[in-house]
C-alpha cells in the first residue's frame, strides 16, 4: 500500500484553512493544519511534508519569519514552499518571497484549478523521491545481507541485481514520464529543477548497479522508454 504524502497548510484563519482541504481533497493525501508559524515549526519536527501553503499576512511570527526558520533547519530545508497572501505590495513584495525561500507566490483569490494542479506536481515529485530511496535503501540492505532477497530468501547475485534493475527501472520510468509532463505544461522552473534533481540521483542509483555487473554492466535490462 502506498503511503499518502503531507501537505501542511498553514494559515491563522479557520475559513482559509477549510477552503484549502476543499481544494486540495481531491488530490487524496494528509491535509495537515496548523494556525500559527509557530504551530507550522513544531508539525514539521515529527513529519515529513510534501509541500507547504504557507499564508504571508499572520499575527506574530509571519509567513517570512516562518520560512526563515524552516529554510535554516537541515531537516525541512528543501521542503517547497507556496506563498498565500491577500495582498500584493508590488514587485518588491513578491521578491521577499521569493528571497525567503518559497518557490511560488500565489495571491489571493487564485484559482482553485491553478493550485490543485501546483501542488500535485510537488507531490508527485516527493513520491518519486520516496520511491528511489527505498530503492536504494533495498540495494544497501541487500548487498551488506549477502544476496536476500525481499522475501528472505537467499539469491545469486545475477538474480538479484536483475531483480533491483527492474525496480529501479520501474521508477525511472515513471519519473521520465513527469518530467515530460513538466516540459509540455511550461511547469515552474523550480518544479523542473526538483524533477531534474531527482533524475540525476537515479543515473547515480543507476549507475551503482551497473558498477556491480560482471564486465560493462551490459546486462543491466535497458530503461523502458516513455512515448
Amino acid at each position: 500500500m502506498v503511503q499518502k504524502a503531507k501537505i501542511l497548510l498553514v494559515d491563522d484563519r479557520p475559513e482559509n484553512l477549510l477552503a484549502l482541504e476543499a481544494i486540495l481533497s481531491a488530490l487524496d493525501q494528509t491535509l495537515v493544519r496548523a494556525s500559527s508559524g509557530e504551530e507550522a515549526l513544531k508539525a514539521l519536527l515529527t513529519d515529513d511534508f510534501a509541500v507547504i501553503l504557507l499564508d504571508v499576512q499572520m499575527p506574530g511570527m509571519d509567513g517570512f519569519e516562518t520560512a526563515a526558520h524552516i529554510k535554516r533547519r537541515e531537516r525541512t530545508r528543501d521542503i517547497p514552499i507556496i506563498f498565500l497572501t491577500a495582498i500584493n505590495h508590488g514587485p518588491h513584495h513578491t521578491f521577499r518571497g521569493y528571497a525567503a525561500g518559497a518557490v511560488d507566490y500565489i495571491s489571493k483569490p487564485f484559482d482553485p484549478w491553478v493550485l490543485r494542479a501546483k501542488v500535485s506536481v510537488f507531490v508527485e515529485l516527493y513520491m518519486k523521491n520516496c520511491q528511489l530511496r527505498e530503492q536504494a535503501a533495498l540495494l544497501r540492505l541487500q548487498l551488506e545481507g549477502g544476496g536476500k532477497s525481499a522475501s528472505g530468501d537467499s539469491k545469486e547475485p545475477a538474480g538479484l541485481l536483475a531483480e533491483l534493475s527492474a525496480r529501479l527501472a520501474a521508477v525511472e520510468e515513471q519519473a521520465e514520464a513527469l518530467s515530460k509532463q513538466l516540459d509540455d505544461e511550461s511547469a515552474d522552473a523550480a518544479a523542473v529543477a526538483t524533477a531534474a534533481h531527482l533524475e540525476r540521483k537515479l543515473t547515480g542509483l543507476r549507475r551503482a548497479l551497473d558498477a556491480l555487473e560482471p564486465g560493462t554492466g551490459s546486462g543491466t535490462p535497458p530503461v523502458p522508454s516513455q512515448s
